[in-house]
């Protein structure tokens, strides 16, 4: 059976696209590293690469990246970093939660060497703690909501009353499939309220969770003649907030119950498990929400009653408010958030019945939250292709795809454009998406389908005007897009004349030994005396050398490959080091230039803040890009770890002695 130094585990809500993006990241920095690792997803198709019991055991450390619940305790006692999944989205950041993995405690408590100081305590923060569980329940409930209203809208095709055999259009298969779809949507907050409850009691929790979302759905029956509990009569259903509560509440019941119970013998576990925690975790639960139905019933309707007030205030108002949320952190707890209010929204619509006010808010509602989803990723499309040349071939590629993903619902596609340069490309998203929001609420569309872009336009009431108002959302921030990008390549370009002219090395008054074929750093590229005046003049001014030294042909090529990398994560690391790396074909042959700034270059990120004295920069042709990179890159790294290394080449004036340094450590 294969060993791995590291194990990890990723999941999102929805399980389509975060999950993966943690994966390949993680896998990335690991290799990177040199490390072996596995990585487990929880995707909404199940978990796939699932780790055994023998590879856990075989690991030195875990990283949990996952805002959903990964069953976490099989790692007990291992070194283990735990953190949501936006948290592993760059290989960057991915091999800071490794590095924090290694350097960890076997109680899983991250040592006092992690890398981010601010980031120790995040795995036990309670808002994380809360958001996984809630996310839990809200992966689990996605899939119902979708097959729900998916077919419910579906069942339109034949008539808006097909389903009514009293109706002209009546349609018995039309009837079935919304018969099928209702029940599906009906199951949305008792399986939210259910595995919210399993995140946190695990599978005892099942039983009251699914009482407490079926409770929070029916409210508390009354008899409307007596005015009395009546088992018969009528009650308010509270929504799929007193859902959430439900599940809290029934998880944290099954744990107090764990400890109430914990003095019976041993040989009584089968009897808790089977009655006494169902039993009395579904009572108290019950009791207790039937207790809290009136209270739970009130907050619900003012929640509904304040969105249609934002509706009452104008569609721009309620338009902006959707786009901003969902644009926000696309695919996050702001983006679910409106989400689900959406097919919460859509819920009642679909319940309360075509040509009501209920049913009109409500796919409108959910029209504009979906068209708000649908144009970040279109939006990188129209860019890529309208303005290319500003683009690395890695995010045209990417953007192209974006095509897809944005007109199938899926917003997390516009991620790695948006973490690159989160000012001014988040507003520019939020922009696009409120456009598209605000003309879809004024051009009364609906839609009673609560997932799949463009595959449901069949079943959307005024399908081409949504399709135009997410165009017009997917155009205008497109063209702010290339805007900027356009703006950032002309800088970047202009910063390259405006380096200093080439100056002979001190070390070069006397002849240098010739490097041998497998020096990667040759005497003439060190620069022992330079003075600069910001990061990217002492990237400017390497890419420039690259040229005049024959390893590059095109000096913008490698600037922006520069660029491209220090966006995804800062190469700046410690003691006034840094390790930019540009991976370009406009690069030539694999080799290393060095730059010393003894006054140090300040605006560079690093680890410990201290400004950067030594860049080594790492040029690699694109071919090698897997190979020679990250033999080269983990060598200089592994080497930045010595400190003899450090104060040898942080101390020397002499160009062939730093050539020699450096060389000795890349064998």
């Amino acid at each position: 059976m294969a060993k791995f130094d590291i194990i990890a585990a990723t999941g999102c809500p929805t399980g389509i696209a975060h999950t993966f993006m943690a994966k390949e990241a993680l896998e990335k920095a690991a290799a990177e590293r040199g490390l072996t690792i596995k990585v487990e997803t929880h995707g909404q198709v199940g978990v796939e690469n699932e780790l055994t019991k023998s590879e856990i055991a075989g690991a030195k450390a875990v990283v949990v990246a996952a805002d959903k619940d990964v069953q976490a305790e099989r790692f007990a006692g291992k070194p283990m970093v735990s953190v949501g999944v936006s948290k592993a989205l760059s290989v960057e950041a991915a091999g800071k939660l490794i590095d924090r993995a290694l350097a960890a405690k076997s109680d899983g408590t991250v040592a006092a060497a992690a890398d981010v100081e601010d980031e120790v305590e995040e795995k036990e923060s309670i808002g994380h703690v809360i958001y996984k569980h809630l996310m839990n329940g809200v992966s689990h409930m996605l899939v119902f909501v979708v097959a729900g209203g998916v077919l419910t809208a579906v069942s339109f095709l034949w008539g808006i009353t097909s389903f009514d055999s009293t109706a002209s259009d009546y349609n018995s298969f039309a009837a079935m499939l919304k018969i099928i779809g209702g029940i599906a949507m009906n199951l949305m907050v008792p399986v939210l309220s259910a595995y919210i409850a399993e995140s946190i009691g695990k599978r005892p929790a099942l039983v009251p969770g699914f009482v407490a979302g079926m409770i929070a759905i029916q409210g508390l029956p009354v008899n409307a003649e007596t005015g009395m509990i009546d088992a018969g009569g009528a009650g308010v259903g509270f929504g799929f907030l007193g859902g959430i509560v439900g599940g809290f509440l029934a998880g944290y019941v099954i744990l107090l119950l764990e400890k109430v119970f914990a003095g019976l013998p041993k040989n009584l576990d089968g009897l808790k498990a089977i009655f006494l925690y169902p039993l009395f975790s579904t009572a108290i639960v019950g009791l207790v929400m039937l207790g809290i139905s009136g209270p739970m019933a009130a907050i619900n309707t003012a929640m509904m009653d304040f969105l249609k007030g934002l509706s009452a205030s104008g569609a721009v108002v309620l338009g902006l408010a959707i786009g901003c949320m969902c644009a926000f952190d696309m695919g996050g707890p702001v983006n679910k958030a409106a989400y689900v209010t959406g097919t919460a929204m859509l819920t009642e619509a679909l319940a309360a019945g075509v040509g009501t006010d209920t049913y009109n808010f409500g796919t409108n509602f959910m029209a504009a939250v979906s068209a708000a989803c649908i144009v970040p990723p279109l939006i990188t499309t129209f860019a890529v292709v309208v303005g290319k040349k500003y683009f690395s071939q890695e995010d045209h590629d990417a953007g192209i795809v974006n095509l897809i993903l944005g007109c199938t619902h899926i917003t997390e596609g516009a991620i790695p454009f948006m973490t690159k340069n989160i000012w001014p490309v988040m507003p520019i998203m939020m922009l696009g998406s409120s456009i598209a929001s605000i003309l879809t609420i004024m051009f009364n569309v609906h839609d009673p389908a609560p997932h799949g872009g463009f595959l449901v336009l069949p079943v959307v009431e005024n399908g081409p005007l949504w399709v135009l108002a997410i165009l017009t959302g997917a155009v205008v921030g497109g063209i702010l897009f290339v805007a900027f990008k356009k703006y950032d390549f002309e800088k970047n370009q202009k910063a390259a004349p405006a380096a200093k002219p080439v100056e002979a090395p001190k070390a070069a008054a006397v002849e240098a030994p010739k490097a041998e074929a497998a020096d990667f750093v040759k005497v003439e590229n060190v620069f022992v005396a330079e003075d600069f005046a910001s990061r990217d003049e002492a990237l400017s001014f390497v890419s420039n050398q690259a040229v005049k030294a024959g390893i590059a042909s095109d000096a913008d090529a490698v600037m922006n490959a520069f660029l491209a990398r220090e966006a995804e994560g800062t190469t700046g690391m410690m003691e006034g080091f840094a390790i930019p790396h540009a991976k370009s074909d406009a690069i030539t042959e694999a080799a290393v230039i060095v730059v010393k700034d003894e006054s140090g270059v300040t605006g560079w990120d690093t680890m410990d803040g201290a400004p950067v004295n030594v860049a080594i920069a790492l040029l690699i042709p694109g071919a090698q890009a897997g190979t020679t990179h990250l033999k080269i890159l983990s060598k200089v790294a592994e080497a930045l770890m010595d400190e003899e290394f450090r104060a040898t080449v942080k101390g020397s004036t002499d160009a062939a002695e730093i050539a020699k340094t450096i060389n000795a450590r890349l064998v």
